[in-house]
């Protein structure tokens, strides 16, 4: 039975503008590699920074966290779902995030939207970096509160939008910009913050664990982490599994166990992922040369890219942006690179800005040197 109104209009104009996404099945564990229709491709389009999703402790880890307390919780964190492990990762995610509290999510999208409108509503206000993650703008939008967004990066902008806010006003950021790969300018954010009376929320998702000395991410690199109150952490990317995590004061999780309704009114990670995570935290905090590793990487790929002429967009991080413009040339040379076995993803709007369709390189410390080799050389049959 089909809905009483036409849905194929809306299809096929995706399918005009070159912007129909597409799933593949991978047959294999993520990692450098991936199996796809039988054929392995070297892998560029992960978010498994760190190299941890197929490490063999962190599946013994899931594994033998599955045998104890089976696949799922059975229920929300409040009603009886919360189980030894979460509670264990929660307090190892306190102590490596140097807050008093942390609360786990099921995913990083709920995070943000439990996050955001537990801490503001109607007559409140919420400003957002215009490039910020589909998951925060939505939260902001969802909340009730009065919703504005400020040029990309620019605390001047903020400031001038902070002047005219109503209420509690909650100014929310990525750390590292998912599509873009640079990162927040944090100190001017916060000081623009503290002018203002405004609360801070940092969603490091793409920085936690790759970047600073100890992987604590941005707010480690700035030494800013006293002035974010609010700081919210994804678990599927450099550590490899899966959830999320905000951390802040008593009184933050202890308002988020109370009101936010994507962390009461669902059900609880399943356990065993919990217990592989701690693994995982614990090799992304004591096996630095991952980090080191990955930084050689990123390195030796924007020096190659550069030697060839190519624009990347300014970026330390794992995410490689190489900014083509149209939809079309993007989609050309994606399947061009997957010609030469590198699979990396074509980024077309609605995901980024009309006009800047990219090729979003990640990379990740499972790579070797010569992974980043073979994706230079491919690079150069695909402009060819």
């Amino acid at each position: 039975m089909s809905l009483p109104w036409d849905l194929e209009p809306a299809l096929a104009e995706r399918r005009r503008q070159q912007r129909y996404r597409q799933r593949r099945t991978v047959d294999s564990p993520t990692g450098p590699a991936v199996t796809v229709d039988g054929r392995c491709w070297r892998n560029f389009c992960s978010n498994d920074y760190l190299g941890l999703a197929n490490h063999p402790d962190v599946v013994a880890a899931l594994r033998t966290g599955a045998e104890h307390y089976g696949a799922g919780s059975g229920a929300s964190h409040l009603v009886c779902g919360h189980q030894r492990p979460h509670h264990e990762l929660e307090e190892a995610l306190a102590d490596f995030t140097g807050r008093e509290r942390a609360l786990l999510f099921s995913t990083g999208y709920m995070a943000n939207l439990g996050a955001v409108s537990a801490l503001v509503g109607r007559g409140d206000t919420v400003l957002e970096d215009r490039l910020n993650h589909a998951s925060l703008l939505d939260a902001g939008l969802l909340s009730g509160a009065r919703f504005r967004r400020y040029a990309h990066a620019q605390s001047a902008h903020l400031a001038s939008k902070l002047a005219g806010g109503q209420g509690r006003q909650l100014v929310v950021t990525d750390g590292v910009f998912s599509m873009d790969g640079d990162a927040a300018p944090l100190a001017e954010l916060a000081d623009t913050c503290e002018a203002h009376g405004a609360g801070l929320m940092v969603d490091d998702a793409h920085g936690l664990g790759v970047l600073g000395e100890g992987g604590g991410g941005l707010v480690e690199t700035t030494g800013e982490g006293e002035r974010v109150p609010v700081l919210v952490g994804t678990l599927g990317k450099a550590f490899g599994t899966g959830g999320a995590f905000v951390a802040g004061d008593e009184a933050l999780i202890e308002t988020l166990i109370q009101f936010a309704r994507t962390y009461i009114y669902t059900t609880a990670l399943p356990p065993a992922v919990a217990a592989a995570t701690l693994k995982s935290l614990e090799l992304a905090r004591g096996e630095a040369w991952r980090r080191e590793h990955l930084q050689t990487l990123i390195s030796r790929f924007r020096a190659g890219a550069a030697e060839r002429g190519y624009q990347l967009m300014p970026s330390a991080t794992p995410i490689q942006p190489l900014q083509v413009g149209d939809d079309e040339t993007a989609l050309r040379i994606s399947d061009k690179l997957r010609e030469q076995g590198c699979l990396v993803t074509a980024i077309r709007p609605p995901t980024v800005p009309e006009g800047t369709a990219r090729l979003r390189v990640t990379l990740s410390a499972a790579h070797e040197e010569t992974d980043v080799d073979a994706l230079l050389e491919a690079l150069d049959h695909a402009h060819q």
